[in-house]
């Protein structure tokens, strides 16, 4: 893909957020195991997820991308998986209503185990260790027997990567996710108190299924009312990981990431000569890169060459992450920049990034207003530029925990200790994740005009 590409090159370059490990014969044997196994996804599933991309990038479709902050080895289990499946079921059918167009999912799932950190290092109570980097890497315990950097932790992470594609793939396929199902979860949720103004939109899709019904569409009749197409995508941050599961497609003589389906560059990994960028730039899997506040239109339109050498529409998704108020500053130059290129890219928000406070109880937390200001502000951008709008990106869970402020549930500061779970980043709950669907379903709703402009 790359001409002289090889997946080892990345070696070579500058590497930052990656572990320094102690024990160098132990990681090389660690490597040889994880190559032998079967790759986690395979080329033609990838491609399935490009070419469903290419149509959101040309305005047809629309991105639900959301799950963990980072997987545990502790919380591992089919209960939780189903829990965060369902709810992005959930949003899935109100956005679908909302954008009246399909709507690609990709879950936080299934290889989101490492995390990049803003400090090597972490004091409490004047002790000083390396800061935890995600159970692929080290412990989350404040001890130092748990903060080295351990190999084989590669290997549990391949294996509980490994069940839960299982379970999404029986999941997605087997009955769980047909839409009448769906939809009844979404009545439940917008019955209760307080979430009146959902209760409109819920009826309408339940009218709107009803119909299908009537007219003879049901899940008897179309595959498509009971099964949907999950793909599973992560940071590709450990690339000793990487590298170990990446093969060459046998159709295609490509070569592809074995260990999601979609792999994503963060913001503080984003350099152009850069190991993570070099990695990426190579295999066939859809990219996507984070775009921060420091991210300047000649470095991004220097990494859509890189990342997107030949302009395939859903090779490469932009992921903005400004934070509230900060939108209007930095997304529309990089916009224009992209539109005056004439590059075919997904533009999709993250609007919890940079909405992460340190509440007056000491938590870290996300207020659910100001992650709901910054989806906003992205797609008025996009409106006021006649761009779209393609797709956002949540840290979330299907558990009914604590840890993002506000919403109609009204978690408060005091509530933060009862349910505060997260081992990284504060999550959006269950009932927070499908309120802002119904949110963004409104805002699609605004852009649905641009939007069929953009795809005549």
């Amino acid at each position: 893909m790359s001409g002289t590409w090889t997946k080892t090159d990345w070696r070579s370059r500058p590497r930052i957020q990656m572990p320094e490990y102690t024990d160098q014969e132990a990681l090389n044997t660690v490597e040889r195991q994880l190559a032998k196994y079967p790759p986690l996804v395979f080329a033609g599933e990838a491609r399935r997820l490009k070419a469903a991309l290419g149509e959101v990038a040309e305005g047809r479709a629309f991105l639900l991308q959301g799950g963990d902050c980072a997987e545990s080895f502790e919380e591992f289990g089919a209960d939780n998986i189903r829990d965060t499946f369902k709810v992005l079921l959930q949003m899935a059918v109100v956005l679908t209503y909302g954008a009246r167009c399909p709507v690609v999912k990709v879950g936080r799932m299934a290889g989101q185990f490492a995390k990049p950190r803003s400090a090597p290092m972490e004091t409490i109570g004047g002790t000083e260790l390396p800061s935890y980097r995600g159970d692929i890497v080290n412990g989350f315990d404040f001890t130092p027997e748990a903060r080295i950097p351990d190999p084989s932790r590669m290997l549990q992470a391949y294996t509980q990567a490994a069940a839960t594609l299982n379970l999404l793939r029986a999941f997605s396929q087997g009955g769980f996710a047909d839409m009448h199902r769906v939809q009844s979860w979404n009545l439940g949720f917008a019955g209760g108190e307080g979430y009146e103004k959902y209760q409109d939109m819920a009826d309408r899709i339940s009218h709107a299924l009803d119909f299908m019904a009537a007219a003879g569409v049901t899940s008897e009749t179309a595959a498509s009312m009971s099964r949907v197409d999950f793909y599973t995508s992560h940071e590709a941050l450990l690339l000793e990981y990487e590298e170990a599961l990446t093969r060459v497609d046998s159709t295609s003589g490509q070569t592809v990431a074995g260990s999601g389906h979609m792999i994503w560059i963060g913001d503080r990994t984003r350099q152009p000569d850069g190991a993570h960028v070099n990695f990426a730039r190579g295999v066939l899997n859809p990219i996507g890169l984070k775009c921060g506040p420091s991210l300047g239109t000649d470095d991004l339109l220097r990494l859509t060459d890189l990342l997107n050498p030949k302009n395939e529409p859903g090779r490469l998704t932009l992921i903005a992450r400004f934070g509230a108020g900060k939108v209007d500053a930095h997304l529309p130059k990089l916009v224009e920049a992209i539109e005056r290129e004439g590059r075919k890219v997904v533009w999709s928000c993250d609007p919890m990034h940079g909405n992460t406070i340190k509440s007056d109880s000491g938590y870290k937390t996300r207020p659910f207003e100001r992650v709901l200001s910054e989806v906003r502000e992205f797609f008025a951008v996009h409106r006021d530029l006649g761009t779209y709008p393609g797709g956002v990106h949540f840290e979330m869970t299907g558990k009914d925990v604590t840890e993002c402020t506000g919403g109609v549930s009204a978690v408060s500061d005091a509530d933060l200790s009862s349910r505060y779970h997260t081992a990284c980043d504060p999550r959006l709950n269950a009932a927070q994740a499908l309120e802002l669907a119904f949110l963004v379903a409104d805002e699609l709703q605004r852009t649905a005009p641009a939007r069929t402009v953009a795809a005549e």
